[in-house]
């Protein structure tokens, strides 16, 4: 399938000049995506969605990536990082208690992420705020945390 029409050209506003960081004190140039003609002729070919495809690449699907290399190695399996498999997502099961990357992150961390309405607002986490995570005086204990992290939760629910 294929979209297709005419705009005004996003790049330089339908003039046909572009000015840029180099273009000073009147100066411009011929605006190289609609080649000076202000139109920009837009064309999107692409497949009809019917339905999420499925792939036999895919073992483990985490709920997001707080910025870690996932993968398995000598040392870790891919359950070590958190995640669920991925039938159970293409199932569409929910992300279970401990799906997170919690032996690599504070539960601070990871919520900003996912659910910043789920940021714990401890005040140990406010007194250390403005270090980086892992220089948090507490996130050589972060299992512990996690710990109070689950006990709020499951007080909520």
């Amino acid at each position: 399938m294929k979209i297709e029409f005419d705009e005004k050209c996003p790049a330089c506003h339908g003039t046909g000049l572009y000015v840029g960081m180099e273009e000073r004190s009147g100066a411009a140039v011929v605006c190289q995506e609609c080649k000076g003609t202000g139109c920009f002729h837009f064309v999107h070919t692409y497949e009809e969605f019917v339905g999420r495809d499925y792939t036999e690449d895919i073992k483990r699907v985490f709920q997001t990536n707080p910025g870690f290399c996932i993968g398995e190695n000598e040392r870790y399996k891919l359950e070590d990082f958190g995640g669920m498999p991925y039938l159970d997502w293409v199932d569409g099961k929910p992300f279970p208690k401990g799906s997170e990357m919690r032996a690599f992150v504070c539960p601070y961390e990871w919520y900003q992420n996912i659910d910043y309405d789920k940021v714990p607002k401890w005040k140990e986490c406010w007194d250390n705020f403005g270090y980086t995570f892992a220089k948090c005086p507490n996130f050589p204990t972060k299992e512990l945390c996690w710990e109070k992290f689950d006990e709020e939760v499951s007080n909520v629910t």
